[in-house]
């Protein structure tokens, strides 16, 4: 039988704690920034926010679920600049569904280099318990913008080939985006990224 005793929630305690749950995402996401998600410690981000270390655990149940969290408004973060930079730009031949893809790899690497700690965090993230399927459908979500243009380009792909290929493309970008800025003597060197990263992305797609 359910436990009819517990109080409910009021309005302004639902509130407060979400409130509170905001200010500690905000809270990790600046540490993260500035010293890496390996400088993330559980005494620190409560005193960030004014609570005692048994006080985040009301907010959250464990780091882990505060790191899918942040790494959850980081992927949607990813998909809204995407989606800012190609939204826009046509498809209507097979050449500007080239074009728009290209943009989609541009615009990834962009957001890398500008929120690079959140994003390496974002790949780096290792749970001890599965991923929970809110967690693994924000990042199947972002594969929408690259199978988009992607089906206009290989229109014989049934969905399964082109949830391949999509997957496919991405990890070729990111493995470019992720060896370029850590800058290690195989990377592409910066300057050069964009450019290499576009005449990746048009070869995949049979331009030359």
């Amino acid at each position: 039988m359910p436990d009819n005793s517990a109080k409910p929630v009021t309005a302004a305690t639902a509130s407060r704690r979400e409130a509170q749950l905001e200010a500690l995402i905000a809270a990790t996401e600046k540490r993260i920034i500035a010293g890496g998600v390996k400088s993330l410690k559980a005494r620190d981000l409560a005193a960030d926010i004014g609570v005692a270390l048994g006080g985040l655990y009301n907010i959250v149940d464990d780091m882990d679920a505060l790191l899918l969290l942040v790494s959850s408004r980081t992927l949607r973060r990813l998909g809204d600049a995407a989606e800012a930079k190609t939204a826009r730009l046509p498809m209507a031949t097979r050449a500007e569904a080239v074009e728009r893809l290209v943009a989609v790899a541009h615009s990834y690497q962009a957001f890398a280099q500008e929120n690079l700690e959140l994003w390496r965090m974002v790949f780096e993230l290792r749970l001890d318990n599965p991923l929970p399927e809110w967690a693994a459908q924000d990042q199947l979500r972002l594969f929408r913008h690259i199978a988009l243009p992607l089906a206009a380009i290989m229109p014989e792909l049934d969905t399964i080939a082109l949830t391949v290929r999509a997957r496919t493309l991405f990890a070729a970008v990111h493995g470019i985006v992720t060896i370029g800025l850590e800058e290690r003597l195989i990377a592409v060197p910066l300057q050069r990224l964009a450019d290499e990263i576009a005449w990746l992305t048009r070869a995949a797609c049979g331009e030359r």
